[in-house]
């Protein structure tokens, strides 16, 4: 039985869902399209939530993460009052839109109530830009949907041929960049191209910047520079952080925000009461006593980052310089596309993105140095068939 569809919000019933990489329902695949970490958390860590699954399981964890905030503040020399907690860092992304965003049918619509009508009126007679999240092209595809989400307006401006960064003289000659835009969002390193920016680069952008500026540094722990003082210095501007590539916690769902407190306590309003599982929390503060364990693994996967960028660039590959735990590569004889469907059948995953400007590239995840052998030998066999 269909339901009418006017039960349905139009705005969604228009929206195109964020799409997942493929997760495997049969076992034997060699898993390189999602970004994970190849390695394990910490038997530190792993100890600390099997210790916690117990009786404590009843209870509420703690609403706002406060212990995780404190040992986030002290890694990064600041306050936990800088610091918002979230189900991940995606669900961070998603408030900030939410928060800093104005929806587009708010400029001349019927406000709700007498009581916001005021608000509703000044909105009336300011510029788009209050609604408008702008983004640099290719970067993280969920971007756009939280904007369609929140009924905002996107403004997409590609990055250079090589996907670097534009300067600022550059945007400003372009023209479709938006200085004054309410929320910019910039994924730093690049993904999925794996390009990584300096932060003198970006401070310049951010300095430009009139409204919120979130920095998205998912990938950064495999690059050889961060630009967390700027979440710091600046008071527009946030880094953002996840303890899911670089520290293996995908399935636990911890992310974070810095920044300036007046910009946090903003989000704190709008966040999900208990939005951090207790176990989730156990497992980041146990990561962050254990970093020594994680940077030994870091070293590790950059140095199969090199080894496997070396080896498919002598097979024909282009393979784009990355800072990432990932490599964006144009492959040689068959399409992207293609090469996905044949390494499939080798039983390895990898990723092509059906959108316009990357659909003749892969991405393709650092695994193990075993995992990174069998994909060059599985390169080969397609190559010599």
């Amino acid at each position: 039985m269909k339901i009418p569809k006017r039960l349905i919000r139009p705005l969604v019933r228009e929206l195109h869902p964020y799409v997942y990489g493929e997760q495997p329902k049969i076992r034997g695949l060699i898993k390189l399209n999602t970004n994970e970490n190849p390695y394990p958390p910490s038997p530190k860590v792993l100890a600390a939530v099997k210790a916690a699954a117990d009786g404590r399981l009843r209870l509420y964890p703690s609403p706002a993460a406060q212990g995780l905030r404190e040992k986030l503040a002290k890694l990064h020399a600041c306050h936990g009052d800088n610091i918002i907690v979230g189900n991940g860092s995606d669900e961070l992304l998603a408030l900030a839109t939410r928060c800093f965003v104005e929806p587009a049918a708010a400029f001349g619509g019927t406000p709700p109530s007498k009581r916001s009508s005021e608000g509703y009126r000044r909105s009336a007679r300011t510029p788009l830009r209050f609604a408008t999240v702008q983004y640099l092209t290719p970067s993280y595809s969920l971007y756009p949907v939280l904007a369609d989400i929140h009924g905002a307006r996107k403004n997409p401006v590609p990055l250079k041929p090589d996907f670097s960064l534009p300067t600022v003289t550059e945007l400003k000659r372009g023209g479709a960049w938006k200085f004054d835009a309410a929320l910019t969002y910039v994924t730093t390193p690049n993904a999925p191209s794996g390009r990584g920016y300096q932060t003198s680069e970006l401070e310049k952008l951010c300095r430009a910047q009139m409204g919120v500026v979130i920095l998205d540094e998912a990938y950064v722990d495999f690059a050889e520079e961060n630009a967390m003082r700027l979440a710091l210095k600046y008071p527009h501007v946030l880094v953002a952080r996840t303890f899911s590539k670089a520290y293996s916690l995908c399935f636990q769902r911890v992310g974070y925000f810095v920044g300036h407190s007046d910009l946090i306590a903003a989000l704190h309003k709008i966040r999900d009461s208990y939005n951090v599982n207790g176990l989730g929390q156990v497992g980041a503060v146990a990561t962050l006593s254990d970093l020594k364990y994680y940077r030994a693994n870091f070293k590790k996967i950059i140095a199969t980052r090199g080894w496997l960028s070396r080896e498919l660039t002598k097979l024909g590959f282009r393979v784009f310089p990355s800072r990432t735990n990932f490599i964006f590569v144009q492959p040689v004889r068959f399409t992207a596309r293609e090469w996905q469907h044949k390494l499939r059948t080798q039983k390895i995953l990898v990723r092509w993105f059906n959108f316009s400007g990357v659909k003749k590239q892969l991405r393709i995840t650092i695994g193990t140095p075993a995992e990174a052998e069998a994909l060059v030998d599985a390169v080969r066999r397609i190559l010599r068939n």
